[in-house]
């Protein structure tokens, strides 16, 4: 009696535990450009949506309704099969922390022409390679000259049809609220949501250029690169 009672258990955990259909219909989704597992992005983080519905029935149904329809900046997902949303809804609610929080960032220098200096929590350079920004910046000038420019102007000077980035993170703009701009758009200013096209790193190197940019510690035009021979 005792061993299928131990049986029994073992098949409710099996089946209480989903499968990682969930996990791939995410990565193959636009959810990663929003949210994360143990961090927010520009949404809540997995396990702080898997909290928020702890002991909740029909918790599942809930969240695939969210994920359906869509609430504030989230889009909505109509192309999704109800068993899908299902599957995505069961791997969210899953999620716990496992408590590897990172601890505070840690601060790199950076000294300015006018002999002061400022500490980020990120390096602009590579190390042992002065004046050449590290691939995470090259890339992302790379990607502010595909996209960025048209509307924000050349070098992140400013455009007619958007303001000068430079100023915006200089300014209130840190990088999370960068993030959640870029992701989520201005439809009302007309730019769009770039969520589902650039990643959370993607748009993570923009703001890192745009910042060594408003501090004039990389130059207009083509950076010089630590991947440059």
């Amino acid at each position: 009696m005792k061993t299928l009672v131990i049986l029994l258990a073992g098949c409710a955990l099996l089946k209480a535990q989903p499968t990682n259909d969930g996990e791939k219909l995410i990565q193959a989704s636009d959810c990663s450009s929003c949210h994360a597992v143990e961090r927010q992005v520009v949404g809540p983080a997995y396990i702080a949506i898997a909290q928020r519905y702890a002991g909740q029935g029909d918790a599942v149904d809930k969240v695939a309704a969210r994920i359906r329809d869509g609430i504030g900046a989230m889009p909505a997902h109509p192309a999704l099969s109800d068993s899908q949303r299902k599957s995505i809804a069961e791997w969210i609610l899953f999620q716990k922390s496992t408590g590897n929080a990172q601890g505070p960032a840690k601060q790199y220098s950076h000294a300015l022409k006018d002999g002061t200096t400022v500490n980020l929590d990120f390096s602009l350079f590579a190390d042992g390679k002065p004046g050449k920004v590290k691939r995470d910046v090259f890339h992302g000038y790379q990607f502010y000259n595909s996209y960025c420019y048209r509307c924000h102007g050349t070098d992140a000077t400013g455009g007619q049809l958007a303001p000068d980035l430079r100023r915006s993170v200089s300014g209130s703009m840190d990088q999370k609220a960068f993030i959640a701009v870029a992701m989520t758009g201005k439809a009302d200013k007309g730019m769009p949501a770039w969520a589902g096209f650039l990643t959370e790193d993607d748009v993570i190197d923009i703001y890192k250029y745009v910042k060594g940019r408003s501090l004039d510690l990389i130059p207009p035009g083509r950076p010089p690169s630590e991947q440059d021979q």
